[in-house]
């Protein structure tokens, strides 16, 4: 790991440099929503091309990220070899543990504690992003791009209405209109993607804004929302908002495909 190049320029370089390759493209993409009509040698259209391309370079940076200093990766690739015959295992580089036998998960916090030594701010940060990049769905990177501004979406949670006007069981959390706002390929997912942001600190949940009454109107009848009140005698709909956290706006200034 960490091999250095003739060049004096190391594999995690690469990365840097192929994440905000890949952040420019996907970023440019998301904004303009591939609506371009010129024609582009050798395909169809510019959107088609674009999205080829895209689809190559996310492939090489999740290559990448897997060569480069993740812990995680040598734990779970170690894992699934445990079983295999003794060549295959050979192949698994791993910090050797005190026993000298293989154990994955000892030896990826061997690998954490020993880059906390050598990483400085700037680099821990890098890598810190580099992380969270690697566990968003361009979906999910359509949502943090339109709130990346810093504007409120709808939220709302459906759930079983009980006695006395207290609340149930949830069928529902989290549906918004940020996915339509945003162009996501799996509106139907959109509640899920917006669980896994706040899951990953990037997206905060907070009060009702009644300045977005129509909004929630409009969420009342999305597909989701109706189809999750068909499943309970009666349905109750908590309004609350969504909008990029602090976390998230660092997030994305450090990943903008508009800037550097």
């Amino acid at each position: 790991m960490n091999a250095e190049r003739p060049n004096g320029r190391g594999a995690a370089d690469d990365v840097a440099d192929l994440a905000r390759r890949a952040g420019q493209l996907a970023g440019w993409a998301a904004r303009t929503g591939f609506a371009l009509g010129r024609k582009l040698p050798g395909v169809e259209t510019a959107g088609r091309g674009v999205r080829e391309v895209e689809r190559q370079l996310l492939t090489e940076l999740r290559r990448r990220l897997d060569e480069v200093d993740d812990p995680y990766h040598a734990a779970l690739t170690a894992a699934s070899a445990m079983n295999r015959p003794a060549a295959v295992e050979a192949t698994v580089t791993l910090v050797p543990a005190r026993d000298n036998h293989g154990e994955p998960l000892r030896a990826a916090m061997a690998e954490l504690l020993n880059h906390s030594i050598g990483f400085g701010r700037d680099r821990a940060r890098e890598y810190f992003y580099a992380i969270i990049l690697r566990q968003l769905t361009p979906d999910e990177a359509r949502i943090l791009s339109a709130l990346s501004d810093g504007s409120p979406f709808p939220a709302l949670d459906v759930v079983e209405r009980a006695g006395l006007g207290g609340s149930g069981r949830v069928v529902l959390r989290n549906a918004s209109t940020v996915g339509k706002a945003a162009g996501v390929s799996l509106p139907d997912q959109v509640p899920g993607y917006v669980t896994r942001l706040i899951g990953l600190g990037l997206v905060d949940l907070d009060e009702e804004v009644p300045a977005l009454e129509t909004q929630y109107e409009i969420l009342l009848t999305d597909e989701s929302v109706r189809d999750a009140e068909k499943h309970v005698k009666r349905a109750k709909f908590v309004r609350r908002t969504i909008h990029i956290s602090r976390l998230g706006a660092q997030f994305w200034q450090a990943c903008d495909p508009s800037f550097g």
